[in-house]
Protein backbone atom coordinates (compact mmCIF):
# COMPACT_ATOMS: atom_id res chain seq x y z
CA UNK A 1 0.00 0.00 0.00
CA UNK A 2 2.82 2.41 0.92
CA UNK A 3 4.73 1.52 -2.23
CA UNK A 4 1.61 2.16 -4.32
CA UNK A 5 1.05 5.56 -2.71
CA UNK A 6 4.71 6.44 -3.19
CA UNK A 7 4.59 5.50 -6.85
CA UNK A 8 1.32 7.44 -7.25
CA UNK A 9 2.89 10.51 -5.67
CA UNK A 10 5.90 10.30 -7.99
CA UNK A 11 3.82 9.85 -11.14
CA UNK A 12 1.17 12.44 -10.24
CA UNK A 13 2.50 14.68 -7.43
CA UNK A 14 -0.57 16.91 -7.16
CA UNK A 15 -3.10 14.07 -6.98
CA UNK A 16 -2.96 13.15 -3.28
CA UNK A 17 -3.04 16.77 -2.07
CA UNK A 18 -5.89 17.52 -4.44
CA UNK A 19 -7.91 14.52 -3.24
CA UNK A 20 -7.25 15.35 0.42
CA UNK A 21 -8.18 19.01 0.14
CA UNK A 22 -11.15 18.12 -2.07
CA UNK A 23 -12.46 15.66 0.51
CA UNK A 24 -12.10 18.27 3.23
CA UNK A 25 -13.83 21.04 1.30
CA UNK A 26 -16.59 18.64 0.20
CA UNK A 27 -17.21 17.65 3.81
CA UNK A 28 -17.28 21.23 5.08
CA UNK A 29 -19.43 22.48 2.20
CA UNK A 30 -21.81 19.50 2.30
CA UNK A 31 -22.54 19.78 6.03
CA UNK A 32 -22.77 23.58 5.96
CA UNK A 33 -25.05 23.37 2.94
CA UNK A 34 -27.62 21.38 4.92
CA UNK A 35 -28.12 24.27 7.32
CA UNK A 36 -28.28 26.68 4.38
CA UNK A 37 -30.94 24.58 2.62
CA UNK A 38 -33.03 24.20 5.78
CA UNK A 39 -32.78 27.91 6.50
CA UNK A 40 -33.65 28.71 2.85
CA UNK A 41 -30.46 30.74 2.56
CA UNK A 42 -29.20 29.41 -0.80
CA UNK A 43 -29.37 32.82 -2.45
CA UNK A 44 -27.72 34.41 0.59
CA UNK A 45 -24.87 31.86 0.37
CA UNK A 46 -24.35 32.92 -3.24
CA UNK A 47 -24.29 36.53 -2.05
CA UNK A 48 -21.68 35.74 0.61
CA UNK A 49 -19.46 34.02 -1.95
CA UNK A 50 -19.54 37.07 -4.22
CA UNK A 51 -19.23 39.63 -1.42
CA UNK A 52 -16.11 37.87 -0.23
CA UNK A 53 -14.08 39.44 -3.06
CA UNK A 54 -14.25 42.85 -1.38
CA UNK A 55 -13.12 41.37 1.94
CA UNK A 56 -10.24 39.46 0.38
CA UNK A 57 -8.95 42.56 -1.45
CA UNK A 58 -9.38 44.74 1.65
CA UNK A 59 -7.50 42.25 3.84
CA UNK A 60 -4.71 42.00 1.30
CA UNK A 61 -4.37 45.80 1.12
CA UNK A 62 -4.33 46.19 4.90
CA UNK A 63 -1.43 43.76 5.28
CA UNK A 64 0.40 45.13 2.25
CA UNK A 65 0.04 48.88 2.81
CA UNK A 66 -0.35 49.30 6.56
CA UNK A 67 1.86 46.53 7.95
CA UNK A 68 4.10 45.78 4.95
CA UNK A 69 3.65 42.09 5.81
CA UNK A 70 3.74 39.10 3.50
CA UNK A 71 1.25 37.12 5.67
CA UNK A 72 -1.79 37.77 3.54
CA UNK A 73 -3.81 34.62 4.15
CA UNK A 74 -5.08 35.37 7.72
CA UNK A 75 -6.00 38.96 6.79
CA UNK A 76 -7.81 37.79 3.65
CA UNK A 77 -9.74 35.25 5.72
CA UNK A 78 -10.72 37.84 8.34
CA UNK A 79 -11.60 40.39 5.66
CA UNK A 80 -13.86 37.94 3.85
CA UNK A 81 -15.69 37.11 7.10
CA UNK A 82 -16.27 40.80 7.80
CA UNK A 83 -17.51 41.32 4.23
CA UNK A 84 -19.97 38.46 4.65
CA UNK A 85 -21.21 39.74 8.02
CA UNK A 86 -21.52 43.24 6.58
CA UNK A 87 -23.65 41.86 3.74
CA UNK A 88 -25.95 40.00 6.18
CA UNK A 89 -26.35 43.06 8.43
CA UNK A 90 -27.16 45.35 5.50
CA UNK A 91 -29.66 42.86 4.07
CA UNK A 92 -31.44 42.56 7.43
CA UNK A 93 -31.47 46.32 8.04
CA UNK A 94 -32.79 47.27 4.58
CA UNK A 95 -35.46 44.54 4.79
CA UNK A 96 -36.68 45.94 8.11
CA UNK A 97 -36.75 49.64 7.19
CA UNK A 98 -38.15 49.36 3.65
CA UNK A 99 -40.94 47.63 1.78
CA UNK A 100 -38.44 45.83 -0.49
CA UNK A 101 -38.45 42.06 -0.08
CA UNK A 102 -35.40 40.22 1.20
CA UNK A 103 -34.49 38.47 -2.07
CA UNK A 104 -34.39 41.83 -3.87
CA UNK A 105 -32.26 43.33 -1.09
CA UNK A 106 -29.83 40.40 -1.33
CA UNK A 107 -29.50 40.94 -5.07
CA UNK A 108 -28.81 44.63 -4.60
CA UNK A 109 -26.37 44.20 -1.71
CA UNK A 110 -24.20 41.39 -2.96
CA UNK A 111 -23.77 42.89 -6.43
CA UNK A 112 -22.83 46.19 -4.81
CA UNK A 113 -20.28 44.63 -2.44
CA UNK A 114 -18.90 42.42 -5.22
CA UNK A 115 -18.53 45.46 -7.49
CA UNK A 116 -16.81 47.33 -4.64
CA UNK A 117 -14.24 44.53 -4.55
CA UNK A 118 -13.72 44.96 -8.27
CA UNK A 119 -13.23 48.73 -7.83
CA UNK A 120 -10.65 48.19 -5.06
CA UNK A 121 -8.89 45.56 -7.15
CA UNK A 122 -8.73 47.92 -10.13
CA UNK A 123 -7.75 51.07 -8.21
CA UNK A 124 -4.96 49.37 -6.24
CA UNK A 125 -3.85 47.12 -9.09
CA UNK A 126 -0.21 48.10 -8.50
CA UNK A 127 -0.33 46.73 -4.95
CA UNK A 128 -2.75 43.81 -5.18
CA UNK A 129 -1.33 40.58 -6.54
CA UNK A 130 -4.38 38.35 -6.60
CA UNK A 131 -4.96 36.01 -9.51
CA UNK A 132 -8.59 36.87 -10.20
CA UNK A 133 -9.05 34.05 -12.70
CA UNK A 134 -7.99 31.43 -10.16
CA UNK A 135 -9.98 33.28 -7.51
CA UNK A 136 -13.12 32.76 -9.61
CA UNK A 137 -12.45 29.29 -11.10
CA UNK A 138 -10.07 27.71 -8.58
CA UNK A 139 -6.64 26.12 -8.88
CA UNK A 140 -7.14 22.57 -7.74
CA UNK A 141 -3.97 21.31 -9.44
CA UNK A 142 -1.77 23.83 -7.64
CA UNK A 143 -2.92 23.33 -4.05
CA UNK A 144 -0.17 24.19 -1.55
CA UNK A 145 0.41 22.58 1.83
CA UNK A 146 -0.68 25.84 3.47
CA UNK A 147 -4.03 25.58 1.66
CA UNK A 148 -4.37 21.97 2.79
CA UNK A 149 -3.72 22.82 6.44
CA UNK A 150 -6.05 25.84 6.27
CA UNK A 151 -8.82 23.69 4.82
CA UNK A 152 -8.24 21.04 7.51
CA UNK A 153 -8.45 23.67 10.25
CA UNK A 154 -11.66 25.20 8.84
CA UNK A 155 -13.28 21.77 8.41
CA UNK A 156 -12.50 20.74 11.99
CA UNK A 157 -13.64 24.14 13.26
CA UNK A 158 -17.02 24.22 11.49
CA UNK A 159 -17.77 20.57 12.30
CA UNK A 160 -16.94 21.26 15.96
CA UNK A 161 -19.32 24.24 15.94
CA UNK A 162 -22.11 22.15 14.43
CA UNK A 163 -21.58 19.36 16.96
CA UNK A 164 -21.40 21.68 19.98
CA UNK A 165 -24.46 23.74 19.00
CA UNK A 166 -26.37 21.02 17.15
CA UNK A 167 -29.60 21.22 19.17
CA UNK A 168 -29.76 25.01 19.07
CA UNK A 169 -28.98 25.17 15.36
CA UNK A 170 -31.58 22.49 14.68
CA UNK A 171 -34.28 24.37 16.60
CA UNK A 172 -33.40 27.69 14.94
CA UNK A 173 -33.52 26.03 11.52
CA UNK A 174 -36.96 24.46 12.02
CA UNK A 175 -38.81 26.81 14.39
CA UNK A 176 -37.28 30.25 15.02
CA UNK A 177 -40.25 31.42 17.09
CA UNK A 178 -40.00 28.49 19.50
CA UNK A 179 -36.22 28.92 19.69
CA UNK A 180 -36.58 32.59 20.62
CA UNK A 181 -39.34 31.82 23.13
CA UNK A 182 -37.11 29.45 25.11
CA UNK A 183 -34.21 31.90 25.22
CA UNK A 184 -32.01 30.79 22.32
CA UNK A 185 -30.26 33.85 20.77
CA UNK A 186 -31.56 33.38 17.24
CA UNK A 187 -29.70 36.36 15.76
CA UNK A 188 -26.41 35.22 17.28
CA UNK A 189 -26.79 31.81 15.67
CA UNK A 190 -27.61 33.50 12.35
CA UNK A 191 -24.29 35.32 12.53
CA UNK A 192 -22.49 32.16 13.68
CA UNK A 193 -23.79 30.25 10.66
CA UNK A 194 -22.81 33.18 8.43
CA UNK A 195 -19.29 33.13 9.86
CA UNK A 196 -18.97 29.37 9.33
CA UNK A 197 -20.23 29.74 5.76
CA UNK A 198 -17.68 32.50 5.16
CA UNK A 199 -14.83 30.35 6.48
CA UNK A 200 -15.88 27.48 4.25
CA UNK A 201 -16.22 29.73 1.20
CA UNK A 202 -12.82 31.36 1.72
CA UNK A 203 -11.05 28.06 2.28
CA UNK A 204 -12.78 26.54 -0.74
CA UNK A 205 -11.76 29.31 -3.12
CA UNK A 206 -8.41 27.74 -4.02
CA UNK A 207 -10.12 24.41 -4.71
CA UNK A 208 -13.02 25.26 -7.01
CA UNK A 209 -13.16 29.07 -7.01
CA UNK A 210 -15.46 31.61 -5.41
CA UNK A 211 -18.32 31.10 -7.87
CA UNK A 212 -18.31 27.31 -8.08
CA UNK A 213 -17.91 26.85 -4.31
CA UNK A 214 -21.59 27.75 -4.09
CA UNK A 215 -22.29 24.60 -6.07
CA UNK A 216 -20.55 22.46 -3.46
CA UNK A 217 -22.47 24.27 -0.73
CA UNK A 218 -25.89 23.80 -2.27
CA UNK A 219 -25.95 20.81 -4.65
CA UNK A 220 -24.93 17.93 -2.30
CA UNK A 221 -27.22 19.22 0.45
CA UNK A 222 -30.13 19.60 -1.98
CA UNK A 223 -29.47 16.05 -3.27
CA UNK A 224 -29.53 14.67 0.27
CA UNK A 225 -32.70 16.66 1.03
CA UNK A 226 -34.53 14.68 -1.68
CA UNK A 227 -33.73 11.43 0.11
CA UNK A 228 -34.03 12.27 3.81
CA UNK A 229 -36.59 13.30 6.40
CA UNK A 230 -34.09 13.24 9.29
CA UNK A 231 -31.40 15.85 9.81
CA UNK A 232 -28.55 13.53 10.98
CA UNK A 233 -29.03 11.33 7.92
CA UNK A 234 -29.20 14.39 5.67
CA UNK A 235 -25.90 15.71 7.07
CA UNK A 236 -24.15 12.37 6.48
CA UNK A 237 -25.57 11.91 2.98
CA UNK A 238 -24.71 15.48 2.00
CA UNK A 239 -21.07 14.92 2.91
CA UNK A 240 -21.13 11.61 1.01
CA UNK A 241 -22.58 13.25 -2.11
CA UNK A 242 -19.92 15.96 -1.82
CA UNK A 243 -17.17 13.30 -1.79
CA UNK A 244 -18.58 11.36 -4.74
CA UNK A 245 -19.11 14.48 -6.84
CA UNK A 246 -15.56 15.64 -6.11
CA UNK A 247 -13.83 12.32 -6.74
CA UNK A 248 -15.80 11.47 -9.88
CA UNK A 249 -15.54 15.03 -11.18
CA UNK A 250 -11.80 15.19 -10.55
CA UNK A 251 -11.10 11.83 -12.23
CA UNK A 252 -13.30 12.84 -15.17
CA UNK A 253 -11.42 16.15 -15.49
CA UNK A 254 -8.09 14.31 -15.48
CA UNK A 255 -9.33 11.90 -18.14
CA UNK A 256 -10.64 14.51 -20.59
CA UNK A 257 -8.31 17.37 -19.60
CA UNK A 258 -10.87 19.96 -18.46
CA UNK A 259 -10.96 22.35 -15.50
CA UNK A 260 -11.36 20.21 -12.34
CA UNK A 261 -13.43 22.77 -10.43
CA UNK A 262 -16.04 23.00 -13.15
CA UNK A 263 -16.05 19.22 -13.64
CA UNK A 264 -16.72 18.68 -9.93
CA UNK A 265 -19.76 20.95 -9.92
CA UNK A 266 -21.10 19.53 -13.21
CA UNK A 267 -20.81 16.03 -11.71
CA UNK A 268 -22.66 17.18 -8.60
CA UNK A 269 -25.42 18.71 -10.71
CA UNK A 270 -25.74 15.48 -12.74
CA UNK A 271 -25.89 13.53 -9.49
CA UNK A 272 -28.68 15.82 -8.26
CA UNK A 273 -30.80 15.35 -11.37
CA UNK A 274 -30.40 11.56 -11.26
CA UNK A 275 -31.59 11.53 -7.64
CA UNK A 276 -34.39 13.96 -8.55
CA UNK A 277 -35.65 11.40 -11.06
CA UNK A 278 -35.32 8.21 -8.99
CA UNK A 279 -35.71 9.33 -5.34
CA UNK A 280 -38.14 6.81 -3.81
CA UNK A 281 -40.33 9.37 -2.05
CA UNK A 282 -39.70 12.84 -3.47
CA UNK A 283 -38.49 11.97 -6.97
CA UNK A 284 -40.19 12.74 -10.24
CA UNK A 285 -40.88 9.08 -11.06
CA UNK A 286 -42.25 8.39 -7.57
CA UNK A 287 -44.52 11.42 -7.85
CA UNK A 288 -45.69 10.28 -11.30
CA UNK A 289 -46.49 6.80 -9.97
CA UNK A 290 -48.41 8.28 -7.03
CA UNK A 291 -50.43 10.46 -9.35
CA UNK A 292 -51.15 7.53 -11.63
CA UNK A 293 -52.30 5.36 -8.75
CA UNK A 294 -54.23 8.13 -7.04
CA UNK A 295 -57.99 7.85 -7.23
CA UNK A 296 -59.81 11.21 -7.42
CA UNK A 297 -61.94 11.92 -4.36
CA UNK A 298 -64.86 12.75 -6.64
CA UNK A 299 -64.77 9.23 -8.11
CA UNK A 300 -64.59 7.72 -4.61
CA UNK A 301 -67.67 9.67 -3.54
CA UNK A 302 -69.54 8.87 -6.76
CA UNK A 303 -69.01 5.14 -6.13
CA UNK A 304 -70.39 5.45 -2.59
CA UNK A 305 -73.46 7.36 -3.72
CA UNK A 306 -74.04 4.93 -6.59
CA UNK A 307 -73.97 1.95 -4.21
CA UNK A 308 -76.48 3.70 -1.95
CA UNK A 309 -78.61 4.74 -4.93
CA UNK A 310 -78.82 1.13 -6.17
CA UNK A 311 -81.05 0.31 -3.16
CA UNK A 312 -79.48 -3.17 -2.99
CA UNK A 313 -77.79 -4.84 -0.06
CA UNK A 314 -74.86 -5.82 -2.28
CA UNK A 315 -73.73 -4.76 -5.73
CA UNK A 316 -71.26 -6.19 -8.22
CA UNK A 317 -68.61 -4.33 -10.18
CA UNK A 318 -70.53 -4.94 -13.42
CA UNK A 319 -73.60 -3.28 -11.93
CA UNK A 320 -71.47 -0.33 -10.81
CA UNK A 321 -70.11 0.05 -14.34
CA UNK A 322 -73.67 0.06 -15.66
CA UNK A 323 -74.73 2.70 -13.15
CA UNK A 324 -71.70 4.95 -13.49
CA UNK A 325 -69.98 4.19 -16.77
CA UNK A 326 -66.28 4.96 -17.12
CA UNK A 327 -63.19 2.78 -16.91
CA UNK A 328 -63.50 -0.63 -15.28
CA UNK A 329 -59.88 -0.43 -14.04
CA UNK A 330 -60.46 2.94 -12.36
CA UNK A 331 -63.67 1.72 -10.72
CA UNK A 332 -61.87 -1.41 -9.50
CA UNK A 333 -59.12 0.72 -7.95
CA UNK A 334 -61.72 3.01 -6.36
CA UNK A 335 -63.56 0.02 -4.85
CA UNK A 336 -60.28 -1.39 -3.47
CA UNK A 337 -59.46 1.95 -1.86
CA UNK A 338 -62.92 2.18 -0.30
CA UNK A 339 -62.46 -1.33 1.11
CA UNK A 340 -59.09 -0.29 2.58
CA UNK A 341 -60.73 2.77 4.16
CA UNK A 342 -63.48 0.64 5.71
CA UNK A 343 -66.32 2.24 3.72
CA UNK A 344 -67.09 -0.89 1.67
CA UNK A 345 -66.75 -4.55 2.56
CA UNK A 346 -66.58 -7.60 0.30
CA UNK A 347 -69.52 -9.96 0.23
CA UNK A 348 -68.44 -12.79 -2.05
CA UNK A 349 -68.01 -11.29 -5.52
CA UNK A 350 -70.04 -8.24 -4.53
CA UNK A 351 -69.51 -5.33 -2.17
CA UNK A 352 -71.74 -3.60 0.34
CA UNK A 353 -71.65 -0.45 2.42
CA UNK A 354 -70.41 -0.57 5.99
CA UNK A 355 -72.19 1.55 8.60
CA UNK A 356 -69.50 4.20 8.19
CA UNK A 357 -69.81 4.00 4.42
CA UNK A 358 -73.59 4.33 4.58
CA UNK A 359 -73.32 7.46 6.72
CA UNK A 360 -70.83 8.95 4.27
CA UNK A 361 -73.07 8.10 1.29
CA UNK A 362 -76.11 9.58 3.05
CA UNK A 363 -74.21 12.83 3.62
CA UNK A 364 -73.38 12.93 -0.08
CA UNK A 365 -76.97 12.24 -1.06
CA UNK A 366 -78.20 14.94 1.30
CA UNK A 367 -75.73 17.42 -0.14
CA UNK A 368 -76.71 16.50 -3.70
CA UNK A 369 -80.42 16.98 -3.13
CA UNK A 370 -79.91 20.23 -1.22
CA UNK A 371 -77.79 21.57 -4.06
CA UNK A 372 -80.49 20.57 -6.55
CA UNK A 373 -83.03 22.44 -4.43
CA UNK A 374 -80.82 25.50 -4.27
CA UNK A 375 -80.12 25.47 -8.02
CA UNK A 376 -83.83 25.20 -8.72
CA UNK A 377 -84.51 28.16 -6.41
CA UNK A 378 -82.14 30.39 -8.41
CA UNK A 379 -83.72 29.51 -11.74
CA UNK A 380 -81.53 26.70 -13.09
CA UNK A 381 -83.36 24.77 -15.86
CA UNK A 382 -84.78 21.45 -14.69
CA UNK A 383 -82.77 19.45 -17.23
CA UNK A 384 -79.49 20.84 -15.85
CA UNK A 385 -80.19 20.34 -12.14
CA UNK A 386 -78.78 16.83 -11.77
CA UNK A 387 -75.53 17.38 -13.67
CA UNK A 388 -74.74 20.65 -11.90
CA UNK A 389 -75.58 19.18 -8.51
CA UNK A 390 -73.28 16.23 -9.31
CA UNK A 391 -70.40 18.67 -9.59
CA UNK A 392 -71.37 20.65 -6.48
CA UNK A 393 -72.27 17.77 -4.16
CA UNK A 394 -68.60 17.24 -3.39
CA UNK A 395 -68.75 20.45 -1.36
CA UNK A 396 -70.33 18.59 1.54
CA UNK A 397 -68.58 19.75 4.68
CA UNK A 398 -71.05 20.09 7.53
CA UNK A 399 -70.93 23.87 7.87
CA UNK A 400 -71.58 24.48 4.17
CA UNK A 401 -74.43 21.96 3.98
CA UNK A 402 -76.01 23.17 7.24
CA UNK A 403 -75.91 26.76 5.99
CA UNK A 404 -77.49 25.73 2.70
CA UNK A 405 -80.18 23.73 4.50
CA UNK A 406 -81.05 26.66 6.77
CA UNK A 407 -81.13 29.20 3.91
CA UNK A 408 -83.51 26.94 1.97
CA UNK A 409 -85.82 26.58 5.00
CA UNK A 410 -84.93 22.94 5.79
CA UNK A 411 -86.72 21.46 2.74
CA UNK A 412 -88.13 17.95 2.92
CA UNK A 413 -87.97 17.07 -0.79
CA UNK A 414 -85.79 18.01 -3.75
CA UNK A 415 -87.23 19.38 -7.05
CA UNK A 416 -87.73 15.80 -8.33
CA UNK A 417 -89.86 14.87 -5.30
CA UNK A 418 -87.20 12.68 -3.66
CA UNK A 419 -86.90 12.95 0.12
CA UNK A 420 -83.87 14.86 1.40
CA UNK A 421 -82.16 12.86 4.17
CA UNK A 422 -82.34 14.51 7.58
CA UNK A 423 -79.31 15.92 9.33
CA UNK A 424 -78.31 12.73 11.14
CA UNK A 425 -75.01 14.28 12.23
CA UNK A 426 -76.65 16.79 14.58
CA UNK A 427 -79.97 15.07 15.26
CA UNK A 428 -78.82 12.64 17.94
CA UNK A 429 -80.33 12.07 21.40
CA UNK A 430 -79.24 14.81 23.80
CA UNK A 431 -78.33 17.33 21.09
CA UNK A 432 -79.62 20.90 21.51
CA UNK A 433 -80.88 22.13 18.13
CA UNK A 434 -83.39 24.62 16.71
CA UNK A 435 -86.91 23.23 16.39
CA UNK A 436 -86.75 24.00 12.65
CA UNK A 437 -84.32 21.13 12.12
CA UNK A 438 -86.71 18.51 13.53
CA UNK A 439 -89.00 16.37 11.40
CA UNK A 440 -92.24 14.50 11.96
CA UNK A 441 -92.03 12.17 14.96
CA UNK A 442 -89.15 13.92 16.71
CA UNK A 443 -89.61 14.81 20.37
CA UNK A 444 -87.70 17.41 22.31
CA UNK A 445 -87.60 19.37 25.55
CA UNK A 446 -87.60 23.17 25.32
CA UNK A 447 -84.34 24.56 26.72
CA UNK A 448 -84.18 28.10 25.28
CA UNK A 449 -86.51 30.68 23.75
CA UNK A 450 -84.99 33.50 21.71
CA UNK A 451 -88.21 35.50 21.28
CA UNK A 452 -90.33 36.83 24.18
CA UNK A 453 -93.51 36.52 22.10
CA UNK A 454 -93.10 32.72 22.19
CA UNK A 455 -93.21 32.60 25.99
CA UNK A 456 -96.98 32.71 26.00
CA UNK A 457 -97.14 29.31 24.27
CA UNK A 458 -93.87 27.64 25.31
CA UNK A 459 -92.15 27.13 28.64
CA UNK A 460 -88.75 25.81 29.53
CA UNK A 461 -88.82 22.09 30.17
CA UNK A 462 -91.94 21.61 28.02
CA UNK A 463 -91.94 18.39 25.98
CA UNK A 464 -92.90 18.89 22.32
CA UNK A 465 -93.78 16.43 19.58
CA UNK A 466 -93.23 17.43 15.95
CA UNK A 467 -96.09 16.74 13.56
CA UNK A 468 -96.19 16.74 9.77
CA UNK A 469 -95.53 20.11 8.17
CA UNK A 470 -98.17 21.96 6.22
CA UNK A 471 -98.31 24.76 3.63
CA UNK A 472 -95.89 22.97 1.31
CA UNK A 473 -93.43 22.36 4.15
CA UNK A 474 -93.22 26.02 5.21
CA UNK A 475 -95.18 25.62 8.49
CA UNK A 476 -93.89 23.59 11.42
CA UNK A 477 -96.62 21.97 13.49
CA UNK A 478 -95.84 20.96 17.07
CA UNK A 479 -98.02 19.21 19.63
CA UNK A 480 -97.92 20.62 23.16
CA UNK A 481 -98.36 18.49 26.33
CA UNK A 482 -102.01 19.66 26.63
CA UNK A 483 -102.81 18.32 23.14
CA UNK A 484 -102.84 21.66 21.32
CA UNK A 485 -101.05 21.88 17.97
CA UNK A 486 -99.27 25.13 17.13
CA UNK A 487 -98.13 26.22 13.70
CA UNK A 488 -94.80 28.05 13.46
CA UNK A 489 -93.01 29.76 10.63
CA UNK A 490 -89.38 28.99 9.83
CA UNK A 491 -88.19 32.08 11.69
CA UNK A 492 -90.22 31.19 14.78
CA UNK A 493 -89.13 27.54 14.74
CA UNK A 494 -85.51 28.69 14.55
CA UNK A 495 -85.95 30.63 17.82
CA UNK A 496 -87.15 27.64 19.84
CA UNK A 497 -84.24 25.47 20.95
CA UNK A 498 -84.96 21.96 22.14
CA UNK A 499 -83.01 19.04 23.54
CA UNK A 500 -83.69 16.06 21.33
CA UNK A 501 -85.19 13.01 23.02
CA UNK A 502 -85.91 9.52 21.73
CA UNK A 503 -88.84 7.72 23.27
Amino acid sequence: MIDWLTELQRSNPHLIKALLVGTLVSTACGVTGCWIILRRMAFLADALAHAMLAGVVAGFLVMKLLFASQSYAPAMLIGSVFAALFTVVVVGWVSRVSRIKEDTVIGITYTGVFALGGVLLSFFSRHVHIDVVHFLTGQLLAVRMADLWAMAFVTVFVLSVYILFYRSLQLVAFDRVLAASIGIPVLAFDYLLTACTSFVVVSGVNVVGVILVVGLLIIPAATAYLLCDRLPRMLALSALFGWTSFIVGYLWAEAVNVAPGSAVVVTGAAQFFVVLLIAPRYGVLADWLRRRRMIPQMLIEDVLRSVLKSRQDTISLAQLVTLMGGSVDRLTQAVKQLIREGLLVRDGENVRLTDQGRDYAMRLQRAHRLWETYLASVGTPQRELHDRADAMEHVHDEQAVDYLDDRLGHPLHDPHGSEIPEDFVHLVPGAVVPLAMLREGHRGEVVRLENESLESDFALGMLLTVKARSRDGHQWNVELPDGRVLGLSHQEADRVWVKLRVE
